[in-house]
């Protein structure tokens, strides 16, 4: 018979709650501070949307359910009137807000890819030069997107002057008669505008979803024999599809509401561009011109529902992850 005289250990014990709190308390709190400070910056945001986003829309929506009417042939003192969805049957009937809307469809379906396109391609030439070219390529390509909107305007409608500007005797060395001002011509003279101010913008988002892709599958390819243009189609291309998404939709949104460019053109062709030639303007008019807040209000609801569904949908169905 043998005595067992070594000691025991001693069994291993577990923490209690409390004293686990105790322990990961610190580092909780210091994590939820710097949360919480992560989350004021986007404060001035909230704000900003809440003031110029959501209380329009509600002031509108607001607005567009009642219907003001001018006693005595238009002369007389306004009353306003609770008229409910009057106001939107109105607009649902209405072909010059919808010829308006469709107009301005059909020019964003020919002229978004456009952009997207060039975009896409200057990323992909910004990708492939040495760092140093990149970045003062990158500079003189953002110079049309930081002109304000109306000067940019003001600029190419004096260079698309048939009397003063330079391009019509330039293309008339040519043989070529250019009104840029004509029917045929304007969605031509607005396309250009449009796309001078958004492919520098559409260009760096792209651009800078190429930065992100990892340097590592470029060089695997090249030692699998992979040209330039096949490690551009097969493996940039599908890594910066979710920013093409992005800069479409963006396009969508401000295609849609289409103002200033044309508004601008038409104090120069009034007879081309007529007061509803896209939606916005027809809101403007029926605004400031005819004097119906009720009734633009309504459309400004209708379109800002347009916008939403068309971006929506679009996102739906392009937003995949690449395969």
């Amino acid at each position: 018979m043998s005595l067992d005289l070594k000691p025991k250990p001693k069994p291993l014990t577990t923490p209690s709650a409390e004293q686990a709190g105790d322990v990961r308390a610190p580092g909780a709190r210091r994590r939820r501070t710097v949360a919480l400070k992560g989350a004021s910056f986007t404060v001035p945001f909230f704000a900003g949307f809440v003031l110029f986003t959501v209380v329009p829309v509600i002031l509108a929506l607001s607005d567009s359910l009642y219907t003001s009417k001018s006693s005595g042939l238009g002369f007389g003192e306004k009353t306003v009137t609770f008229s409910g969805f009057e106001n939107f049957s109105r607009a649902l009937e209405d072909e010059r807000f919808w010829g308006s809307m469709w107009r301005v469809a059909l020019f964003a379906v020919i002229v978004i890819p456009l952009i997207q396109f060039a975009s896409l391609a200057l990323a992909l030439l910004l990708d492939a030069v040495r760092r140093r070219a990149a970045g003062r390529l990158r500079i003189a390509l953002l110079v049309p997107y930081m002109a304000p909107g109306i000067v940019a305007t003001l600029i190419w409608i004096y260079l698309y002057s048939p009397d003063v500007g330079p391009l019509t005797p330039f293309f008339k060395l040519f043989g070529i008669d250019a009104n840029f001002y004509s029917g045929e011509m304007i969605w031509v003279s607005v396309g250009n505008l449009v796309a001078w101010g958004s492919i520098g913008f559409n260009m760096l988002i792209v651009y800078g979803a190429l930065q992100a892709v990892p340097r590592d599958i470029f060089d695997s390819a090249r030692v699998d024999g992979a040209s330039e243009w096949r490690i551009a189609w097969s493996i940039k291309v599908p890594y910066v599809r979710r920013s093409l998404v992005l800069v479409s939709v963006l396009g969508i949104i401000g295609t849609l509401q289409i103002f200033s460019e044309p508004l601008l053109f038409r104090s120069m062709t009034p007879e081309t561009v007529n007061k509803d030639f896209t939606p916005i303007m027809t809101i403007y008019n029926q605004a400031f011109a005819i004097g119906d807040f009720n009734y633009a209000a309504a459309l400004s609801i209708v379109l800002a529902l347009v916008v939403g569904l068309v971006s929506a949908v679009f996102y739906k169905l392009t937003n995949k992850a690449p395969t």
